[in-house]
């Protein structure tokens, strides 16, 4: 048997009962035949096996009472060439030429889906009604039509009701509840648009365009759109040469549609894409717990159960993120509160009387475990994966509908260690 080990040191902590014993657990997430830990403890002369985590075959723990103080531990098993694969930065690149060039040579087309349904609204809508629709249909967003210009003029989202929530609840708000009532979609859009118009290079003012796609632009050209205006979807519109045609909402182009593609097409060879093969702890893309993997620009985000659901609003507008876990004392993962949680709110117009600082993430949350709630599944919410799994077990993961992040937990205690979405993957696969 090939050997292999990995020396670190713990630090127990220094209490006043110097001579008490402290149970320490011990993690080894990166597989191994026959998992042995050894340490300046016992004097470098003893073994503790490590045992498999109960369905987790590749993740090995165990627990040792140790005096506190700081310690030296050593991991050894085999083989090494299956714990932590390797592959060259010349087998990278071909790598990433290969899905590139697939994704350069297929087009949005076929994306679609062999039967579905796409829904619209209708900009001159009641912003009330359209709360509705959205939380009953169970979709987080819809693309909007505007019938005198005969278009499609922009995307009605949850990031949307988020704002709108949060000027009902902030004080002197100009927007009341009974305003909603005849307050329209269009009405919200020029508001909005108001306070975030963009600034081009001569100082004029413009608002933001609808980002959509042909059904003939290629699949890079669809997720480089989708990643540049940092947006979930994009419309696929099929509009005719004719100046009259009313143009075709066809499907929404997303990112998980995109990362379905490549996988059905490698599929069967993918051993022509070694990097599938690496730890996504290997890989420098995600959010990360500070110390435990290379972070991109933002800190990762995590509240109580017990925050207040103002101020996880705030942080998703702030921090622009999709979804901020929520974790216990411990920092292990208890759910997530995600932008599209928001429409839960519609039921029996709870937004029309809560307090955003009185009402808990967690009382939020429970709005939408109703048997018929399309928000009801905390497992939808909480998907979950290992630093240690491989990046193809994480992809094919994310192109599962719906999916949009995995939280990075430590095995067993499932505390957070990270975050990875499906623009992560894009990011790094596209160079």
């Amino acid at each position: 048997m090939f050997s292999w080990g990995m020396d670190y040191a713990k630090e127990t902590g220094e209490t006043a009962a110097a001579t008490a014993l402290i149970p320490t657990r011990f993690v080894w997430p990166y597989g191994g035949e026959s998992v042995l830990l050894s340490g300046s403890f016992t004097g470098w002369s003893g073994h503790y096996p490590m045992t498999p985590v109960e369905g987790c075959p590749t993740v090995f723990q165990t627990i040792c009472s140790l005096p506190p103080g700081y310690h030296q531990v050593r991991v050894s098993g085999g083989p090494l060439h299956e714990a932590l694969p390797r592959v060259s930065e010349a087998d990278l690149e071909v790598s990433r030429h290969r899905i590139t060039i697939f994704l350069s040579t297929h087009m949005a087309y076929e994306l679609l889906p062999e039967s579905g349904k796409v829904i619209a609204l209708d900009v001159d809508l009641p912003v009330k009604q359209a709360f509705h629709i959205l939380h009953e249909q169970g979709i987080p967003m819809a693309p909007l039509w505007d019938f005198y210009k005969g278009q499609f003029v922009g995307v009605l989202s949850a990031l949307d009701f988020i704002m709108i929530i949060r000027e009902l609840g902030s004080h002197g708000s100009n927007l009341t509840e009974e305003e909603l009532e005849t307050h329209t979609i269009s009405a919200w859009k020029d508001a909005k648009s108001y306070l975030s118009r963009q600034i081009d290079g001569n100082g004029r003012l413009f608002p933001r365009q609808l980002v959509h796609a042909g059904p003939d632009e290629n699949l890079k050209d669809v997720a480089l759109k989708i990643l540049q205006n940092n947006v979930a979807t994009v419309p696929v519109i099929h509009s005719s040469s004719g100046d009259t045609s009313i143009p075709q909402l066809l499907h929404l182009a997303s990112l998980s549609g995109i990362l379905k593609c490549i996988c059905r097409y490698f599929k069967h060879s993918s051993g022509t894409l070694p990097m599938l093969q690496l730890p996504i702890c290997a890989i420098p893309f995600g959010t990360w717990v500070l110390g435990i993997g290379e972070t991109n620009r933002r800190p990762l985000a995590m509240l109580r159960p017990s925050s207040s659901l103002g101020l996880a609003l705030s942080l998703l507008v702030q921090a622009q993120v999709s979804s901020i876990p929520i974790v216990d004392d411990n920092d292990s993962l208890l759910n997530v509160y995600s932008r599209s949680d928001i429409t839960a709110l519609a039921k029996d117009k709870i937004y029309a009387h809560i307090n955003l600082e009185e009402m808990t993430i967690n009382q939020a949350l429970q709005l939408g475990q109703e048997p018929y709630s399309p928000y009801g599944s905390s497992s939808q919410r909480c998907q979950m994966c290992l630093r240690s799994d491989p990046l193809h077990k994480v992809i094919e993961r994310l192109a599962n509908p719906g999916v949009r992040r995995l939280i990075v937990v430590e095995a067993g205690s499932k505390r957070v260690e990270g975050i990875i979405t499906v623009g992560d993957i894009f990011r790094f696969l596209l160079g």
